[in-house]
């Protein structure tokens, strides 16, 4: 069993994560994110690649991971099956969807829900429909990782806290596009997870929700919040 280790946050969504002797990438925008410092770019191994949704921010540096590592990309169906087009063999595509749960390497690997839209930048064929956006949940059995992806904030976060009982929730909090900080931080107490990280905010003058704000708006409601710096690693 490859247990989970440590988890290294690389600015706005895109975490590696150890489990074992094995990396994994959640929403690896790595090349071309201005947050992402020069030494996480391009890691030394990248086993197995989940993506929340499509959108250029969170896949968009997929495909060259991808090819460079010969990593297992986990998506739902239509996303996995957009890089099939973009030349990933089918040996490395693990399609699945919202509800389902696949098992790698000993790890579990499962889709929740996610309010958000979904789109592929197609170099082919342009900007086109990704499935649906999603959440992902990574577990070792004893310790559970919640990746909310981009979304609003929903009362059925309560089902993720029953269903799979994140022990680590990483929270999107920009605003405009996902939950700003106050509706993240209610989110954090439907989780319920020990620990409430925020992504998604700071790498674009549009998102405008602030770590200060989802530290204060955690504290009014009773729930920890643990800001990372592009870069720094944290145990699990």
């Amino acid at each position: 069993m490859n247990q989970l280790k440590s988890l290294t946050y690389c600015g706005h969504s895109a975490v590696l994560v150890q489990a074992g002797e094995k990396i994994i990438g959640i929403d690896p925008w790595l090349d071309g994110n201005p947050l992402c410092p020069a030494n996480l770019k391009n890691p030394k191994k990248l086993d197995i690649i989940v993506l929340t949704h499509g959108h250029s921010d969170h896949a968009g540096d997929t495909a060259r991971l991808a090819k460079k590592f010969s990593s297992k990309i986990v998506a739902t169906w239509e996303l996995a099956t957009l890089f099939a087009e973009e030349g990933i063999s089918s040996e490395q595509l693990v399609p699945m969807n919202k509800g389902g749960t696949v098992e790698i390497d000993g790890l579990k690997l499962s889709l929740t829900n996610a309010f958000h839209s979904s789109s592929f930048d197609s170099p082919k064929r342009g900007t086109i429909y990704a499935g649906e956006a999603c959440g992902a949940i990574l577990s070792d059995g004893t310790n559970t990782l919640y990746h909310a992806g981009d979304t609003a904030l929903f009362s059925d976060m309560t089902l993720i806290k029953e269903q799979y009982h994140p022990t680590i929730a990483l929270l999107p909090i920009g605003d405009r596009f996902t939950m700003g900080p106050t509706e993240a931080a209610q989110a954090a107490k439907l989780i319920g997870a020990k620990k409430n990280i925020p992504i998604h905010f700071g790498t674009f003058s549009l998102l405008t929700g602030t770590p200060e704000e989802f530290e204060s708006a955690c504290k009014s409601v009773n729930v920890l919040a643990q800001t990372l710096n592009p870069g720094q690693e944290i145990g699990i």
